[in-house]
């Protein structure tokens, strides 16, 4: 761990996008006009209102943008609370990053790759699902399949349907779990979707969501013969110091901000059942 990556770096927000009814990705800049720092797909960062308290969160954006930060945040909590009510303009402090990454540059490459995600759990593979665009000929092909409650409940679908589906050798399955009138799609669970889609087992899959979504979309994986060591998830939600003080994020022997929040399932069967 590196000492500036502990010290909160002044940040002003220059964006505020709401993506759901209760999520919104704001764009922070530091007060020069510059990315506050470097990171790689899967890592987090401290994010905090002075005075107010603070969270940590994945970084969304993609490493390949040098402009900015983006972080897409659920309303769920106090601190959540006082973030949403924040406009253009306005300071936070950022600090980070924080936690072991996707093998992007490692298991990755060369490979196809199926990305699995369940609402608010989009935003820390949107990281990757970029990178992997930003650097294409690296990759094979690759499938997404993300669902929501509601049509309104899909974040970035702005940028799903203007860009990940118009990107070669992508296929972007959206599910919804009840049908809307606003909706003309496929409509039911993740893991009963994924089955349909059928996946080749011999991808990459990366996951994330809700921890029901993961526990029944393992499952489907398992019984359309993945291995588990060539399945990804993150448990970012666990991470809280981020630096391996407090003893919060600990699961058996591991823990989470420092020997994660990146794990192959493979590795979770070693650690107690408490994620």
């Amino acid at each position: 761990m590196k000492k500036e990556n502990l010290i909160p770096q002044v940040c002003v927000v220059t964006d505020v996008r709401k993506d759901t009814p209760d999520v919104k990705t704001f764009r922070v800049v530091t007060p020069s006009g510059e990315k506050p720092f470097d990171h790689m797909p899967g890592q987090c960062a401290m994010v905090s209102v002075p005075g107010a308290g603070e969270c940590m969160f994945s970084i969304t954006s993609s490493p390949t943008n040098k402009e900015y930060m983006e972080f897409s945040i659920k309303k769920c909590g106090c601190v959540t609370e006082i973030i949403h009510q924040l406009e253009a303009g306005s300071q936070i402090t950022v600090r980070g990053p924080y936690g072991r990454s996707f093998p992007v540059e490692g298991d990755f490459r060369g490979k196809d790759l199926l990305f699995i995600a369940g609402g608010i759990g989009l935003a820390p593979l949107r990281s990757v699902i970029n990178y992997v665009r930003a650097n294409r000929s690296n990759y094979g092909k690759v499938i997404i399949v993300y669902g929501a409650r509601s049509s309104a409940d899909l974040v970035d679908i702005q940028e799903i349907q203007d860009e990940w589906m118009q990107e070669p050798d992508f296929n972007v399955c959206l599910t919804i779990d009840r049908a809307d009138e606003n909706w003309t799609g496929h409509v039911g669970f993740v893991p009963s979707f994924v089955k349909e889609v059928n996946p080749d087992p011999n991808m990459t899959a990366i996951l994330c969501g809700p921890p029901i979504m993961i526990k029944f979309t393992l499952q489907t994986l398992l019984e359309l013969g993945f291995a588990k060591e060539r399945v990804y998830t993150t448990l970012e939600l666990r991470m809280k110091c981020g630096i391996g003080k407090c003893g919060r994020c600990n699961v058996g022997s591991k823990y989470v901000c420092k020997d994660g929040p990146v794990f192959r399932m493979d590795e979770l069967d070693e650690l107690p059942d408490e994620y």
